[in-house]
């Protein structure tokens, strides 16, 4: 035991004291909210050139109401500020009209393709057609749609932005046809909110406490955080064993450690070594997580009620991954035979993220409990379900812990086995029936 100490001390401090490891703690969560912060940075940062469209409109009635939209939205709505200091953050949707003659809509199509085809930087960038029975519907289906053209597939904002104008002009074309008084079809389809609110309470007073209004997101991005973190952590603490295990391997260090440690208390002292790396990465995150949350006033948030689970979870989940880890760097011999064997490992790991949202949005269903019962998806499967309110039956969570706990004594045994055999073999790596055999016959 002293022994196995000694080298989980060591593991440790050569773990945590490299300056790899402190870029590594900084690096995570710039990555994480980088992508975030870089799109919050650049969003106003967009061509506002102006994007002209053109309109062939085959009622009659549509283009005008569009337009004068248009021309509400150029002079208001893409400006940041107030009076002369205010600046253009959007571009100005230009819109020309294209009297079609009774044209045939497809030779109009073409006609306009090919303005865009041969497109300057002063023409049009798409065109619409309105069909000829777009208000009224009837007739031929194909003349009652409104169809938007670009070569551009991926910038859909004028497509997104004309919906609104041209639908509720057709609606008041409609209702004028029928002789109907807008305004009061306005109230009478008036849409009632729904809202979303939790469960009403009672006070220490004894006084009814309204529900209050639930925050979807954070309901779905705090377990999404939790389980990031968890493989985030489980990545950073045992996926090192496979390199470190290897290099002493083909160094011939471990030779002359196991001449002094069994191997057995050297791959548990490994172990436990990573397993307090991975618990302080963890609590340096929460720690920080939890700060910032408060300063942002939004503490509320903050699943305390798991944390321990988290923690316990994380212990288990990085000895059983981390013993797998360590098998594979015994068995191999280079770099590239390990990689080929990591593969299998990694994707059992990152395989709680492919459902994590089902579990998410029902956590108590059949499924969520099922999936989050298989022990090596349990520990980030679990905590998702434990930190959406309100939360799961206590049995779940230990049952949860006793499958994970026998994995994990499982796989530590079956590591033991491989690394006891694996250490001192040199050239050849092992196959995974080897492996298998030195599981079953020690």
């Amino acid at each position: 035991m002293r022994k196995m100490i000694v080298v989980a001390v060591r593991e440790y401090q050569a773990a945590v004291k490299t300056k790899a490891f402190i870029f590594t703690m900084l690096m995570m969560p710039i990555i994480w909210g980088g992508s975030i912060a870089v799109q919050v940075l650049l969003r106003d940062k967009v061509d506002i050139g102006d994007k002209k469209v053109a309109v062939a409109d085959y009622t009659g009635e549509l283009f005008d109401a569009l337009a004068r939209e248009a021309t509400v939205r150029n002079e208001t709505k893409i400006f940041d500020g107030e009076g002369p200091a205010r600046k253009q953050v959007k571009p100005r949707f230009l819109f020309e009209k294209v009297d079609p003659a009774g044209e045939d809509p497809s030779r109009v199509g073409l006609a306009l393709s090919e303005r865009i085809r041969n497109n300057d930087s002063n023409d049009i960038m798409a065109f619409i057609i309105i069909g000829a029975d777009a208000i009224g519907g009837g007739g031929d289906p194909e003349h009652a749609t409104i169809n938007y053209y670009s070569n551009r597939p991926t910038y859909d904002d004028v497509q997104n932005w004309v919906r609104e104008p041209l639908n509720n002009r057709i609606r008041e074309v409609r209702m004028q046809r029928a002789n109907l008084d807008p305004k009061v079809v306005g109230e009478v389809t008036k849409y009632a909110f729904v809202g979303n609110l939790g469960l009403v309470s009672v006070d220490e007073s004894g006084q009814i406490k309204k529900a209050e209004q639930t925050n979807e997101l954070a309901n779905i991005f705090v377990p999404m955080g939790l389980m990031m973190l968890m493989l985030m952590i489980i990545m950073i603490g045992a996926s090192p064993l496979v390199n470190s295990v290897l290099e002493e391997k083909t160094l011939r260090i471990a030779e002359v450690l196991l001449g002094s440690v069994p191997p057995f208390q050297l791959m548990m002292g490994k172990l436990v070594g990573m397993a307090g790396v991975s618990l302080t990465v963890a609590t340096v995150y929460l720690v920080g997580a939890y700060y910032a949350i408060r300063q942002a006033g939004y503490a509320s948030f903050f699943p305390a009620h798991v944390v321990w689970w988290f923690v316990l979870y994380l212990s288990l989940s990085v000895l059983m991954y981390g013993s797998i880890f360590t098998a594979v760097g015994a068995a191999v011999s280079d770099l590239k035979e390990s990689q080929s064997m990591i593969t299998p490992v990694m994707l059992i790991a990152v395989a709680p993220m492919f459902v994590w949202i089902n579990v998410v949005r029902e956590p108590s269903s059949t499924m969520s409990l099922t999936l989050s019962l298989i022990p090596t998806a349990t520990p980030m499967l679990m905590i998702v379900r434990q930190a959406v309110p309100p939360g799961i039956p206590l049995w779940q969570p230990v049952v949860g812990v006793i499958g994970v706990l026998l994995m994990t004594t499982f796989c530590v045994f079956a590591a033991s086995r491989i690394f006891r055999v694996g250490i001192l073999m040199q050239g050849k790596g092992a196959k995974v029936g080897e492996m298998f055999r030195w599981v079953l016959r020690g």
